[in-house]
C-alpha cells in the first residue's frame, strides 16, 4: 500500500483491417490507459477518426445541452436500456424539437416579464406623484422635471435663480416634480445647471400616452400575472418533459461518450497505410488479461507485447524499453500513471493526499501512514465518547447517503475520526465533557486525564512533552519515506536532503531529554512524565545526550553538505539559517496539545454554568445529583443554571446544547484543520512532491446503458 499498483508498458500491433475489433476489445476491457502517439517515428502518422466520429460528437453535444435545459441530472435515471441507432436519430430529434420549443417559449415569456417589470418599475414613480403623465411633457416654454430627492433644497435653488420667473413644486413620498417657467434669456438645459449640487435624481418621464400613471400600473401588474401563469405552463411542460425523457438522454448521453471515445482512439495511435501500434499502461496483474482479450477477438493477427514493468526506484521519466515495428524502432515516451494500491480501509484517505495531488508513480504513497496518524491525533485531541458517538454517526450517515466518491470519502474519515474519539473518551473517562464514564468505568480513576483537573494537572504538561514525541515519531517517517523516495538521486544526495535532517533532529531531541546540563533545562521535559506514566524519570542517561550531539554534529554537517551542494558557498548561511528548524518543526506538534485542553476547557465551561460546580480535594465535581445549598460555600465554584428559576433552567439547556454543539463544529475547524496541517507541512514536506497522472484507462463504466 506504501506502493502504487505496478504498471506495464504494453504496444498493441497489428494490420488495420482489425484495428476496429481491437479498439472494440480493449474499450470493454477498460484497464489499458493510452498513451499519445506524438508523430515523430519515421513513416508512422497519426491515425485518423473513424467514419461517424463528427456526427456522434454533434449528437453528444446536442444530448448534453437538452439535459442542460431540462435541469436532467443522475438521479433521474431509469433502469438500464439499450440506446439503438433509430432511437438516436428519431427520438432524439423529436426530444430536440420540442425542449427548443419550450425553452425558446419560456425565454420570450421571461423576456416579457423583464420588460414589464421595467415599465413598472419606471412608471411606479409617478403612480406615487398622482399626475396625469400628459402633464409632465410636451410644453414648449414650461421645463418639467421628475425626481426623487429633497423638494426644500430644490425650491430654494428655483427661488434664487435668475432665470427662473415662475415655478411649483409638488411632493409625494419622495418624489416630486418641478414646473418652472424660465426668463426669455434662460439658456438650453439651464436646470442642469441649478440642480447642480442638489440631492436629486431625474426620472425620464415614460412615453405611455395619456391618463393616470396608477392605472397604468396597474394594467402592467396584470399583464405581469398574465405572463408568469403562461411561464408557469411553459415550466410544467418543461417538467413533464424532463421525467418523460432524462432516462433516454442520460443512456443517450453514455451511448455516444462511448462512441466517441471509440471513434477517436486511432488519433493517439500510430499508423501506416496498412498497420497500427497502439501503446499504453496497464496493471502488471492484468497484462494476461490484455492478451487473452485480444487474441479471442482477433487471434495472431495482433502482437501484444509487454515492454516495461516500470520500476519505483526512478526519478523523473522512466527509461522506457523499446519495442521493434515495421523494422523501425518505436517507443512512446511517458511517465507511468499513478494507481493507488489501497484497500478499502485506507483508500478514503486518498481524498486528503490528493488535496496535495496525486502520488508520482516513484513516491511512496502516504495515504495508508494519514489513515493511521489523522484519526489518531484527531481522536487524543477531542477524546470524549459523546462527541465521538456523534462524529461516528455523522459519518456513517454521510458515507452512506451519499454516491459522490469525494463525499463518501470525507464520510469515512469521519467515521474514522468518530471511532478514535470515542475510544480516547472511554480512557479519559468523559462523555460530553462529564467524568460519569470513568466514575462507572473505571471506578473514578480513568488510565488518562486531560489534565483541567487541579490534581491531575501535571497531565496538561505531560500531554505538551508526548505532543514532541509524537512529532519527532511523525517526522522520522516523513524523513526516511524521502530517503527512499532519493535513493536514485545517489545515497549521498539522499542522505544530505533526507536522513542528515532527521540525524540533526533526533541528536537535538535526544540531548534535549537527556540528564546532560539537568539544572539548566525546563523541568517540564522531565517532571511531568515523572508524575504520570514514567516514575523516576530524570532524563536520558548522559552517554544518550553525548551520542545525540556527536548525531546532530554528523546531520548538521550533512545539512551544510547538502546545501553547498544545491547553492555553492551561500548554502553554508542557509543551511545555518535553516538548521534550526530541526527544533522548531518538533515544536509545531504542541497544538496537538494546545487543541486538547482547549476543547476540554470549552465542555467544562458549558458544563459549569449548566450544572454548576464545587472543587474538593483538587478535583471539580459537577452539582448533578444535588443543589449549592448542600455545598460549603467555600467549595462552591457556580451553583448552576439548573438550579435556579424556571428562566434559568431554559437558558441553561439552551448554553448545554449550543455550547456542546459548538465543541462538536470547532473539533472539526481545530482538531480537524490542525491535524491536516500536521499532515500536509510537517509530514508531506519531509519526502513528497505530488504531481501524478491519474489512471484513466480506455473505457467507461456503464451506468444507464447495456451492452447493445
Amino acid at each position: 500500500m506504501l506502493r502504487p499498483e505496478r504498471m506495464s508498458k504494453v504496444s498493441v500491433t497489428g494490420s488495420k483491417a482489425v484495428m476496429d475489433d481491437v479498439i472494440e476489445a480493449v474499450h470493454d476491457l477498460n484497464l489499458v490507459h493510452l498513451s499519445d502517439y506524438d508523430g515523430s517515428w519515421e513513416g508512422f502518422d497519426n491515425g485518423n477518426p473513424a467514419e461517424g466520429a463528427e456526427a456522434a460528437s454533434e449528437k453528444l453535444v446536442t444530448v448534453r445541452s437538452l439535459e442542460n435545459i431540462l435541469d436532467v441530472d443522475a438521479a433521474d435515471a431509469g433502469p438500464s436500456r439499450i440506446v439503438t441507432e433509430e432511437a438516436l436519430e428519431e427520438e432524439l430529434e423529436e426530444v430536440r424539437q420540442e425542449a427548443n420549443r419550450l425553452d425558446d417559449r419560456r425565454n420570450e415569456l421571461e423576456e416579457e416579464l423583464r420588460e414589464v417589470d421595467e415599465q413598472i418599475g419606471s412608471m411606479a414613480p409617478f403612480a406615487t406623484l398622482g399626475m396625469p403623465l400628459h402633464l409632465l411633457s410636451g410644453y414648449d416654454s414650461l421645463e418639467v422635471r421628475v425626481g426623487e430627492g429633497n423638494a426644500d433644497a430644490i425650491r430654494e435653488a428655483l427661488r434664487d435663480a435668475a432665470v427662473v420667473r415662475e415655478f411649483e413644486v409638488q411632493e409625494a413620498d419622495g418624489v416630486l416634480a418641478a414646473y418652472v417657467y424660465p426668463e426669455s434669456n434662460a439658456r438650453e438645459n439651464f436646470l442642469e445647471d441649478i440642480f447642480v449640487g442638489i440631492d436629486f435624481t431625474t426620472i425620464e418621464v415614460p412615453e405611455a400616452g395619456e391618463g393616470d400613471p396608477s392605472e397604468y400600473v396597474e394594467e402592467l401588474r396584470h399583464r405581469k400575472q398574465r405572463l408568469e401563469s403562461k411561464l408557469d405552463t411553459v415550466e410544467d411542460e418543461l417538467e413533464e418533459l424532463r421525467l418523460e425523457v432524462a432516462s433516454f438522454l442520460l443512456a443517450a448521453e453514455e451511448r455516444l461518450s462511448i462512441d466517441v471515445q471509440k471513434s477517436e482512439a486511432p488519433l493517439q495511435f500510430a499508423t501506416t497505410e496498412n498497420a497500427f501500434v497502439a501503446e499504453g499502461w496497464i496493471p502488471t496483474d492484468d497484462v494476461d488479461a490484455l492478451r487473452a482479450t485480444v487474441s479471442e477477438t482477433v487471434g495472431d493477427r495482433v502482437d501484444v507485447e509487454e515492454l516495461e514493468r516500470a520500476s519505483y526506484d526512478q526519478h523523473g521519466d522512466p527509461n522506457h524499453t523499446e519495442a521493434v515495428a515495421d523494422g523501425g524502432t518505436v517507443s512512446m515516451a511517458d511517465e507511468p500513471p499513478t494507481v493507488q494500491d489501497n484497500n478499502e480501509f485506507v483508500s478514503p484517505f486518498e481524498s486528503l493526499t490528493q488535496m496535495v495531488g496525486r502520488p508520482k508513480y516513484t513516491e511512496i504513497d502516504p495515504t495508508m501512514i494519514i489513515m493511521l496518524t489523522f484519526p489518531f491525533m484527531f481522536g487524543f485531541m477531542i477524546g470524549d465518547l459523546g462527541y465521538g458517538i456523534l462524529y461516528t454517526a455523522l459519518g456513517y450517515g454521510i458515507y452512506s447517503k451519499f454516491d459522490s466518491d469525494i463525499v463518501q470519502s470525507i464520510g469515512a474519515i469521519a467515521l474514522f475520526a468518530g471511532v478514535f474519539t470515542s475510544i480516547f473518551g472511554v480512557l479519559y473517562g468523559e462523555i460530553f465533557g462529564m467524568h460519569v464514564l470513568g466514575e462507572v468505568v473505571f471506578g473514578g480513576s480513568p488510565p488518562m486525564h486531560k489534565g483541567l483537573q487541579p490534581t491531575y494537572g501535571y497531565y496538561a504538561s505531560s500531554w505538551l512533552v508526548l505532543s514532541l514525541v509524537a512529532g519527532i515519531l511523525h517526522m522520522t517517517v516523513g524523513f526516511w519515506f524521502g530517503f527512499f523516495n532519493d535513493r536514485s538521486h545517489g545515497l549521498v544526495d539522499a542522505f544530505t536532503h533526507n536522513l542528515a535532517w532527521w540525524f540533526l533532529m533526533i541528536g537535538v531531541w535526544s540531548w534535549m531529554f537527556s540528564d546532560q546540563f539537568f539544572d539548566l533545562k525546563d523541568p517540564i521535559l522531565f517532571e511531568p512524565l515523572r508524575e504520570t506514566y514514567l516514575a523516576g524519570f530524570e532524563g536520558l542517561p548522559g552517554v544518550v545526550g553525548t551520542l545525540g550531539l556527536v548525531v546532530a554534529l554528523v546531520g548538521f554537517v550533512g545539512v551544510l553538505y547538502g546545501e553547498i551542494s544545491k547553492y555553492g558557498a551561500p548554502g553554508i548561511a542557509v543551511g545555518i539559517l535553516e538548521a534550526p528548524n530541526a527544533l522548531v518543526n518538533v515544536l509545531s506538534y504542541i497544538r496537538i496539545a494546545a487543541v486538547l485542553l482547549a476543547k476540554a476547557g470549552m465542555a467544562l465551561v458549558v458544563n459549569l454554568l449548566f450544572w454548576g460546580a464545587y472543587e474538593h480535594n483538587g478535583e471539580i465535581h459537577f452539582l448533578t445529583d444535588k443543589g449549592p445549598g448542600a455545598v460549603p460555600a467555600e467549595e462552591l465554584m457556580f451553583g448552576g443554571l439548573v438550579h435556579g428559576g424556571v428562566a434559568f433552567v431554559v437558558l441553561g439547556v439552551v448554553i448545554f446544547v449550543v455550547g456542546h454543539l459548538l465543541v462538536l463544529i470547532l473539533g472539526v475547524t481545530s482538531a480537524g484543520l490542525q491535524g491536516v496541517r500536521l499532515e500536509f507541512v510537517e509530514f508531506f514536506d519531509k519526502f513528497y512532491e505530488g504531481g501524478g497522472r491519474a489512471f484513466e484507462p480506455f473505457g467507461y463504466e456503464r451506468e444507464y446503458t447495456t451492452e447493445d
